[in-house]
């Protein structure tokens, strides 16, 4: 039996595809070449082979009870409902999923191995801002931990195979793509057009070599819900978070903390002359919300903000996107310009505040037309009695 490699898998798939978008135009006019036909063939083949090098450590979620149930429609289970995917994190029983996959609480979870063994899992601490969570099995030992992708190999374009057991059955469901970018929500994730949802979120994305690059979750970059980016389910629309370098975040996670996103407490505007469409570097302080870690750090109004954590702001929205890679209670140091002079602050961001109570609606005021605005009376009936006034 001869054995090829995933690493010649990808040149015949990338042969394959440069001959059939015509970019090897000396082929282009020839019967279709042997490569060309090989590479087809064994695109499915290196798509399996980079599941079946993860497949051992992929497990089955369930949750039971909890919340009442949402309303499933569509073919589609409602968030928060059904059996989904996690990954064996550590020989001895740590287990990395979803956040979405708990959203009814359920008080008893379970995790199903790839040797049909059913265990008991305990729910630990849950990252909110990365909606990944970190479960726990009790009493097992020598599970098998796959390899995972360095962020910085990861290349816009290289294929990538979103993995998941959800449904069940001896195989795993597989979506391919490929990465679409390697920095998005907040530098936290990788997108994908390779399908993500319910079944695989918590599972796996992985390159051709099984590798894994990171956890297919749902998120949105501007809602916050439990449920933020599950609507684009399925769309070509899809993030996956990377665990490299996030060894202090998961020890936290173990410790069964909930990590919560950063909140500074500043509304900023462009610096510069945006009137006149001269805009400069950095974000100037248009008001403070009182009490924040702004407030009680001394910031004030038309500071000019330089960096944040070490990274120069660009602009308003940069500044958003660099809040939004700190957690709250994330020591982080501050570079303003004030006047003249620049100062550098050290301040600890906060919990996002809750949003405002709704304010009941107002009752309509009774109100009584003017005498010159009376609608005519009703003319009295034969026997009846005109209205008195």
């Amino acid at each position: 039996m001869i054995v090829i490699s995933n690493s010649v898998l990808r040149q015949y798939l990338v042969l394959s595809f440069l001959i059939a978008a015509g970019t090897v135009s000396s082929l282009a006019a020839q019967e279709p070449a042997p490569s060309l036909t090989r590479g087809t063939l064994l695109a499915p083949k290196a798509f399996r082979a980079a599941a079946a090098e993860v497949q051992p450590s992929l497990v089955r979620i369930e949750g039971f009870g909890g919340l009442a149930a949402g309303v499933a429609g569509g073919g589609y289970q409602a968030p928060g409902e059904g059996p989904t995917t996690g990954l064996i994190l550590s020989s001895d029983g740590y287990i990395v999923t979803s956040t979405f996959n708990f959203i009814r609480k359920p008080p008893v979870i379970t995790v199903v191995f790839p040797s049909g063994q059913r265990r008991i899992a305990k729910l630990l601490g849950r990252d909110e801002t990365r909606r990944i969570c970190l479960l726990k099995v009790d009493g097992v030992s020598d599970l098998p931990v796959p390899e995972f992708t360095p962020r910085s190999e990861l290349k816009v374009g290289q294929w990538a195979v979103a993995i998941g057991v959800g449904f069940g059955g001896a195989q795993p469901a597989l979506s391919t793509g490929i990465i679409s970018a390697t920095s998005r929500i907040s530098a936290k994730a990788v997108q994908t057009d390779a399908n993500t949802s319910p079944v695989n979120y918590g599972g796996p994305l992985v390159d051709l070599d099984g590798r894994v690059i990171g956890i297919c979750v749902p998120l949105s970059p501007q809602a916050k819900s439990d449920a933020a980016g599950s609507e684009w389910y399925d769309s070509g629309i899809g993030f996956a978070v990377s665990l490299d370098g996030l060894e202090k975040v998961m020890e936290r996670l173990k410790a069964g903390e909930t990590l919560k996103a950063g909140f500074l407490g500043v509304q900023v505007e462009p610096a510069g002359k945006p009137a006149e469409g001269q805009f400069d570097s950095g974000a100037v302080i248009k008001e403070i919300v009182p009490d924040s870690p702004a407030a009680k750090a001394g910031l004030q109004k038309d500071d000019k903000l330089i960096s944040l954590g070490g990274t120069e702001i660009t602009d308003p929205t940069h500044l958003v996107s660099l809040v939004g890679r700190h957690l709250s209670g994330d020591k982080v140091e501050v570079v303003l310009k004030r006047g003249d002079e620049t100062r550098t602050l050290e301040l600890t961001l906060a919990d996002l505040p809750p949003p405002m109570p709704m304010m009941p609606p107002m009752p309509a005021a009774e109100q009584k037309p003017p005498d010159g605005d009376k609608p005519p009376e009703k003319p009295a009936e034969q026997g009846e009695s005109p209205p008195q006034k």
